[in-house]
């Protein structure tokens, strides 16, 4: 396995030249995210990737996170690692000045956040599901629970938890059977809760469970749902510590993969009830706990570029190292790089890569601008955007991932189902991405039903604008702009034929919904690349920059444009031509 190294050059192009960052300084509340200060964080943050999480991915891999007599016991050196974290303060980049946070973009937030996925997703993901309850204290909770909470969370020095899924429900939370009691100023809650990220671990000296149940007086159904602010411990008046609430973790999971990251059976009130706040309004559990889960969503997408840069970083090393064969073109003794099979399978993985980095901060910008842009119209606009981007950010790249860290083994070879190569591990990790934060079909019915239908298609018709505006003075003759142009009118096509056709069966949205999803996602690939080769070319007819990593940005897009995007071809005919045989499934298409 090669050491991982942060791709600070990528990312600072997608972030500088493809996405205009230093933009976001006319913001008054951005002002000081100058271009030195926004380099020099990344910089660092690629760094403290490199030497602090990446040594200790394997060994989370092979000694696990487990449950040991009521308590987590971490993997060796991740306690260690995660305090270097915290006194870097890399948590509170993003964050509100007024409760210690440094204001960045949260776009910097997400180049950083790339690079600990690559180098350590188990660790990676504490982080992640705190800055995500700190979303929702931000946005929901009282100004006393943010003064008590939001501190010690921005700085790291405690941790938060997401606690949805329970043993009977999984997706389906309109059946959740924890309870909470009202009881004076706070609240009993009694249930258990599954799957839960980091839910006990040793790294912290609290943990703040930010937990879905409804009322015991509530109407049952999503609409009973209210939300809480569970602590490990209490918190008294002075700030300090008191006594541990009726909070326990039953068991970790055994998985097959991010072992370095404790996923746990919590138990919540075994004895008087575990005592809990309310975040937000009774019964507006779920729209608070959405707050949450879209950071969420955004940055499991993330993951999905993260674990694909480290597999690809492995198999480009390998291919570059192992010799085997002859050249095609000169018969001599070859590394497996000079061949083309090998060179395919590399350039797949990059050029996926780079579409799926530059949807992510193109995402995570209209992240910035729907809260900070200086009009309400703007505003407006870029909520809209990234409502309709994040569906396919986190299912896209997620789907994406799990072909990429595949590709990464078979370039590897017999090598590549060997452990000891370190390979495997990325694929294994790689696979539950697109399975939780809501499964890739939760997030292709979102994109199709609320995101598509609902506004009669308002949203993506501001989408296909801008990808107008970008084919306008471009050469339509050079082929990666005439495949793009194609692909573009095909999605309107699909898009056309799904307003038009919605209505008409009530299985339609589910039958269609993933195939319409990857075409838009592999269509908005094409649309980064073909904007990054003609900023490439503009830099090269300018000799300003490496020419050879800007040569490779207008190879990428080339390649893409004419090996990936013809996919999104694939998934229109699925999605107009597939209809009608997706809606005469049911249950007795499947018995023998």
């Amino acid at each position: 396995m090669a050491d991982y190294k942060a791709p600070v050059s990528e990312v600072s192009f997608v972030m500088n030249d493809l996405l205009n960052i230093n933009s976001l300084t006319d913001i008054p509340d951005f002002a000081e995210a100058t271009p030195e200060l926004v380099s020099a964080v990344i910089e660092e943050a690629g760094k403290f990737a490199a030497d602090v999480f990446a040594p200790i991915n394997r060994t989370g891999d092979v000694k696990h996170s487990r449950a040991v007599n009521g308590e987590v016991i971490t993997a060796p050196g991740f306690k260690e690692a995660y305090q270097h974290f915290v006194e870097n303060g890399w948590l509170s980049l993003a964050q509100d000045p007024n409760y210690g946070g440094q204001g960045l973009p949260f776009t910097v937030h997400m180049a950083a956040s790339e690079f600990w996925n690559s180098a350590n997703t188990a660790m990676a993901l504490c982080p992640m599901l705190t800055a995500g309850a700190i979303d929702a204290l931000a946005a929901h909770a009282t100004d006393e629970m943010r003064g008590i909470y939001m501190p010690k969370l921005i700085s790291g020095e405690w941790t938060g938890t997401m606690n949805l899924t329970e043993p009977h429900a999984g997706s389906d939370l309109s059946s959740l059977k924890t309870k909470a009691t009202a009881n004076g100023d706070h609240f009993l809650i009694k249930g258990q809760k599954i799957f839960i990220t980091w839910g006990e671990h040793d790294m912290t000296e609290n943990i703040v469970h930010v937990v879905l149940a409804p009322l015991d007086t509530a109407p049952s159904g999503v609409k009973g749902l209210s939300l809480f602010l569970v602590p490990k411990y209490l918190v008294n008046e002075d700030g300090s510590l008191g006594e541990k609430n009726d909070v326990r973790v039953v068991s970790t999971e055994e998985k097959l993969g991010i072992n370095g990251s404790p996923t746990c059976v919590m138990s919540f009130g075994d004895n008087s009830g575990a005592v809990g706040y309310m975040i937000g309004e009774p019964g507006q559990g779920l729209n608070c706990m959405f707050t949450l889960m879209n950071h969420a969503r955004l940055e499991v997408g993330l993951e999905g570029v993260g674990l694909s840069e480290r597999a690809y970083q492995d198999a480009l090393d390998y291919a570059q190292q192992r010799v085997q064969g002859r050249s095609a073109s000169t018969g001599e003794s070859t590394a497996i790089i000079g061949h083309a099979d090998v060179q395919r399978m590399l350039m797949q993985m990059k050029s996926m890569i780079d579409a799926m980095r530059a949807l992510c901060f193109d995402a995570s910008m209209s992240h910035d601008l729907r809260g900070h842009a200086l009009t309400d119209d703007e505003k407006n606009y870029h909520s809209t955007r990234f409502a309709l981007l994040t569906p396919i950010t986190k299912a896209w790249c997620t789907e994406l991932v799990n072909e990429v860290t595949s590709l990464g083994i078979q370039v590897h070879g017999g090598m590549g189902f060997i452990e000891e190569t370190g390979v495997a591990q990325h694929y294994r990790d790689a696979r539950i991405t697109s399975i939780y934060e809501g499964t890739n079909a939760i997030q292709a019915n979102d994109l199709v039903g609320r995101k598509l239908i609902r506004d009669g298609g308002a949203g993506f018709v501001s989408l296909m604008a801008e990808m107008d505006a970008t084919l306008e003075g471009l050469d339509s003759s050079l082929s990666y702009v005439k495949q793009f142009i194609r692909a573009k009118d095909e999605l309107k096509e699909s898009v056309d034929f799904i307003l038009k056709t919605s209505g008409a069966n009530p299985d339609f949205e589910g039958a269609i919904a993933y195939n319409f999803l990857m075409q838009m996602g592999y269509v908005l690939g094409a649309w980064y690349h073909v904007r990054s080769a003609e900023v490439a070319k503009g830099s090269l007819a300018a000799n300003d920059g490496d020419a050879q990593f800007l040569q490779n940005k207008v190879l990428s897009a080339r390649f893409y444009c004419s090996q990936m995007l013809p996919r999104a071809a694939a998934f229109a005919g699925a999605v107009v031509e597939g209809a009608e045989i997706g809606c005469e499934l049911n249950a007795a298409s499947f018995s023998s």
